[in-house]
């Protein structure tokens, strides 16, 4: 436990030194205050409601869920692993004492840490701009529970962003490969509608079902143990590469 405790503050600290997980956090904050903004003054000047009877929060989380969160998880998840095996600083990683699975497993922690980070910075900040926008307290619980929920498809994208990392042989394969499984998963999910609920990118927006006056538990439950198959079929073949990848 100590081992892998070490690993995972190790990658947390390299993380930290990345530009691109600051330009994430920044491009998130500057993107919630420039919605804030805008809505604000359609509000206020030009008459028009862009939330309606939803919550601010809840409607940036609509915005940035099929949008920024999966595009900065997918940078993060490919520097972490396509772009050190790139440049080989994977080498002073793999040789210390601690094993591959330790390794893999610290990285994954790293990043869950990451998806977290965002998704409360972004909360917190509409959060606190839905006081000058509705006027009016938000629903906290629902809006905490919405934001919980996000993270389990976000971070199911990022295990399979992880696997293609240790397929591809570069960063820019890995990114543009991404982004070709993701726009074929929702482009399938929209020509076969049918096949739509097994698709994880179609669980972007499943907090929708914990915010109605009714709530389907078996429903959530349903799709919930649908992330929960994927997440264990893309960390074990994500980790069964990454066990058999040369240095």
């Amino acid at each position: 436990m100590q081992t892998l405790k070490a690993i995972y503050i190790n990658e947390i600290f390299k993380m930290s030194k990345k530009k691109k997980v600051t330009a994430a956090l920044i491009f998130s904050f500057f993107s919630v205050i420039v919605t804030a903004i805008a809505v604000y003054a359609l509000n206020n000047f030009a008459g028009i409601s862009i939330t309606g009877s939803s919550e601010f929060s809840i409607m940036v989380l609509a915005v940035l869920s099929y949008t920024f969160f999966p595009l900065f998880t997918a940078f993060i998840c490919i520097d972490m692993f396509a772009g050190e095996f790139a440049d080989h600083t994977i080498k002073f990683t793999l040789t210390g004492p601690a094993s591959r699975f330790k390794v893999f497993l610290g990285k994954i922690l790293a990043i869950a840490g990451f998806i977290i980070t965002n998704l409360i910075l972004v909360m917190v900040l509409s959060l606190v701009a839905s006081l000058f926008i509705n006027r009016s307290m938000p629903n906290f619980f629902k809006i905490l529970i919405a934001y919980i929920m996000e993270f389990f498809p976000v971070f199911i994208f990022a295990l399979a962003v992880v696997l293609i990392s240790n397929v591809t042989k570069g960063t820019t394969s890995a990114f543009m490969l991404s982004v070709f499984v993701f726009l074929v998963f929702n482009g399938v999910g929209l020509a076969f509608p049918h096949l739509k609920s097994l698709l994880f990118t179609s669980t972007f927006d499943w907090y929708r079902l914990a915010l109605g006056s009714y709530i389907n538990f078996s429903k959530i439950l349903r799709v919930f143990l649908i992330l929960l198959g994927y997440g264990i079929m893309l960390f074990t073949a994500g980790y069964y590469l990454f066990e058999n990848k040369n240095i």
